[in-house]
């Protein structure tokens, strides 16, 4: 029987979080069929060394609009301030009224411990709004869910206070070229901005074509994402098929929203035999 779609729908922080987490999944989901929109929580406006405000902004979500054609997803960036995000009541309204409209059968965001308080607050907002969306007296220009969608969080190596334990993994070896495509599209971060940061700027390569080859190098976080996860990739997909997966994006169960279940998990994961 024909699986119905699904509607995936991946709160970021900043125009590039989503991409660097979940852009394998989200291109597996859209070659079955599925829908996936990610929504970046503010707009990226200080996330860089020489420009800043309004015109930063701007390059963000045309490289945010860009990775998402790579991918054939919907991309949205909400107007708030890059290092500014609070759990505000104001905030948590719209982030009711984006999972209220889009109606998804799953939500991922960022775990509520992190190093940035845009990604630990992006969490909370999201967490906040999982048991409000079923109230038809908050937000009442929405319509109200039904049920509460399916909440999981996105990968991080942070171990305190306590550290993340996949409950998912997924294969991305078949796409991770376009996943790669797609973090290519954000040059302002791969190129400038994270280099710079690192104190690496110098390392990166002028023309366009070096700089997407010198880029591979972030190929060993996913890579490690496969490797420490190898039990579980075996047990979701076959020895015969997990024991070879190279690269992989990982996904923990949130106790907020609807369960993940051994039930539902095949259903609103369906990349295993």
């Amino acid at each position: 029987m024909q699986q119905q779609p699904l509607k995936i729908l991946v709160f970021g922080a900043h125009p590039d979080d989503c991409d660097i987490k979940a852009g394998g999944l989200a291109i597996l989901y859209g070659q079955l069929g599925h829908t996936v929109r990610f929504v970046s929580v503010t707009n990226g406006d200080a996330g860089h060394h020489e420009i800043g405000g309004v015109e930063l902004a701007r390059k963000r979500r045309a490289e945010a609009q860009s990775a998402g054609a790579v991918a054939g997803i919907e991309y949205h960036v909400l107007d708030n301030h890059d290092g500014e995000l609070e759990p505000t009541l104001e905030n948590r309204k719209k982030v009711i009224r984006h999972i209220r409209s889009f109606v998804p059968d799953l939500i991922l965001t960022h775990r509520p411990n992190d190093y940035h308080p845009d990604h630990r607050y992006t969490a909370i907002l999201v967490q906040d709004s999982a048991y409000m969306v079923t109230v038809p007296n908050i937000c009442t220009d929405t319509p109200a869910l039904s049920y509460n969608p399916v909440i999981a969080y996105l990968s991080d190596g942070f171990q305190k206070p306590n550290p993340f334990t996949a409950d998912v993994v997924i294969g991305i070896d078949d796409v991770i070229e376009k996943k790669m495509d797609m973090l290519h599209c954000h040059t302002s971060q791969m190129y400038e901005w994270l280099p710079f940061n690192a104190g690496k700027l110098d390392q990166v390569p002028k023309a366009p074509a070096d700089r997407r080859q010198w880029l591979e190098h972030r190929l060993e976080q996913f890579r490690n994402t496969a490797n420490r996860n190898r039990t579980l990739l075996v047990r979701l997909y076959g020895e015969e098929k997990g024991s070879k997966i190279q690269y992989a994006e990982a996904f923990e169960s949130c106790e907020y929203g609807g369960s993940l279940s051994e039930e539902n998990l095949s259903t609103l994961f369906p990349f295993f035999d």
